[in-house]
């Protein structure tokens, strides 16, 4: 399969370089900026990007690849960082900016450039860096300014070599998409046509040969990642699959009946469910700190499932619906960052279990999962819904999680569904769920006086959950959905609407 490789020196922006590549139906990778040239010339690449990143090319630890990809004869990018490497490489000269631009920027495009081909002469561009070009390397021409710095593109087309000081990959540069495809159609000769649905044959053939006669088994959680990847592996193993459903009690109303309902009924899984609502309760007793219910949730989790596992014979193999970003972050070439939480979801199944992984999906981002979903046949209702973490309604609890919490929660959290659903708001919505605080005010109810919970409720819109602003819904959505949970759910009298975007907030409360 044709490819652009992109070699990451620790950009925020990174994975954006390549879902914008795979949405322009061309399949890239990502590689950390250390691999060799043999690592790199294996993958057989079309066309290599570097990334940008925090570093200062003249720092005594700045991350550098190996100089001589620049002489493979393999057409380069080079994004604000990579374009200052290429430059210090390659016998130009950087230093830091009189003016450091961060934001946007007016381009003007320096005559004719196969990387600027089709776009107008000014554009506005996404500029973050701190240093800059000062002397072009030999045998390159300036292609593109600023008005605050001079080269703000350079290239030398003789070696195919081209470089940008700004974020072609960005939402706020014009034309950034185009500048990308020119790079990857024009400059690298990519012709192929990429799309998820292209590899699910092969996909297929890699885990049958994977597996071979032995049995897989594949925590299924109704999510979406969890749902694609074990019908991948029923496709590939039939019967040899077997799913296990761990009922935690801390589910959203509906989710254990669609489970049942989508894949043991419609799909014929192997699908045991393993109840184990009563210990997962029992033991989150007294906690009240959200790290400390997560650890709790995760260790039962683990223990649950290793129990139904066992009892699976010749299972060698663990089928897993790890995503990209994954995969990425865990070979990033970024340095140690501060824990905010944990991760959402369960993790730590292999090291306990000493099985072999299968992962279908490690090399797609989650849009990509989706469309791989639908090709599938998997019902909307599963591809389209909201993240839910991993340790469920038990973080959106705040405080004790107890029976009856959980109860008013679900009530309360299904009646704001329906009401985001009837007013055809759905779709329009990254993330949407209600939190129930450990506050109790004064209300009136029935003319009597009442004491009881807030409920927060939390809408949010998002690309890729990084970055979020609250959703504006109408006035109109806001009092259904607060009347209704007032009216109908027994222990709720007051309802809040959370209005803080991320950041400075996280999108879950815990």
């Amino acid at each position: 399969m044709e490819q652009i490789l992109i070699l990451d020196f620790g950009s925020q922006y990174t994975q954006l370089i390549a879902r914008k590549l795979r949405s322009l139906k061309i399949y890239c990778e990502i590689l950390p900026c250390s691999s060799g040239v043999e690592e790199i010339l294996s993958k057989n690449p079309k066309g290599l990007v570097l990334s940008g990143g925090p570093s200062s090319v003249y720092d005594k630890n700045a991350p550098k690849p190996d100089s001589f990809i620049f002489n493979l004869g393999i057409p380069v990018l080079g994004i604000c960082y990579g374009m200052q490497l290429t430059a210090h490489d390659l016998g130009g000269k950087v230093l830091k900016a009189k003016k450091r631009e961060y934001g946007f920027s007016i381009l003007s495009v320096a005559g004719k450039s196969r990387l600027f081909a089709g776009i107008p002469k000014q554009i506005r561009v996404w500029m973050s860096h701190g240093d800059e070009v000062k002397r072009l390397p030999p045998g390159f021409k300036p292609a593109a300014k600023t008005p605050d710095i001079k080269f703000a593109a350079m290239e030398n087309p003789e070696r195919a070599l081209y470089t940008v000081q700004f974020h072609p990959e960005v939402h706020h540069t014009d034309y950034g998409m185009k500048i990308l495809e020119n790079f990857a159609r024009q400059i690298c000769r990519y012709k192929e046509i990429w799309s998820p649905a292209c590899i699910i044959e092969e996909t297929i053939k890699r885990i049958k040969h994977q597996v071979k006669d032995n049995a897989a088994i594949c925590a299924l959680s109704g999510g979406v990642d969890s749902s694609v990847a074990a019908t991948l592996l029923h496709k590939a193993i039939g019967k040899k699959l077997f799913c296990i459903f761990v009922d935690t009690g801390l589910l959203r109303s509906g989710d254990r009946d669609r489970i049942g309902k989508v894949f043991k009924k419609q799909f014929r899984f192997n699908l045991k469910t393993a109840n184990a609502s009563g210990i997962f309760l029992n033991r989150l007793k007294g906690a009240t700190d959200p790290e400390r219910k997560r650890k709790i949730i995760g260790r039962t989790f683990i223990e649950v499932f290793e129990k139904e596992a066992k009892k699976i014979k010749n299972a060698k193999f663990l089928g897993q619906g790890t995503l990209y970003p994954d995969v990425i972050e865990s070979v990033s070439v970024k340095g140690p960052s501060a824990t905010i939480k944990s991760h959402h979801n369960v993790g730590g199944l292999p090291e306990k279990m000493q099985l072999d992984l299968v992962e279908p999906l490690k090399f797609l981002f989650k849009d990509e999962v989706r469309e791989l979903g639908r090709k599938l046949g998997l019902p909307e209702e599963i591809l389209m819904q909201h993240p839910f973490p991993g340790p469920g309604l038990a973080i959106r609890i705040i405080g004790d999680v107890t029976r009856e919490r959980l109860e008013i929660l679900r009530k309360a959290d299904l009646i704001m569904r329906q009401e985001i659903i009837k007013a055809g708001w759905y779709d329009k919505i990254w993330q949407a769920f209600c939190v129930l605080l450990p506050v109790k005010s004064v209300g009136v109810m029935g003319d009597e006086r009442s004491y009881e919970n807030t409920l927060a409720v939390r809408c949010v819109e998002s690309v890729d959950g990084m970055t979020a602003d609250w959703s504006k819904l109408p006035h109109g959505l806001m009092r259904g959905i607060s009347s209704r949970i007032v009216s109908e759910v027994r222990g709720i009298n007051r309802v809040v609407y959370d209005i803080t975007s991320k950041p400075p907030a996280t999108i879950e409360w815990e």
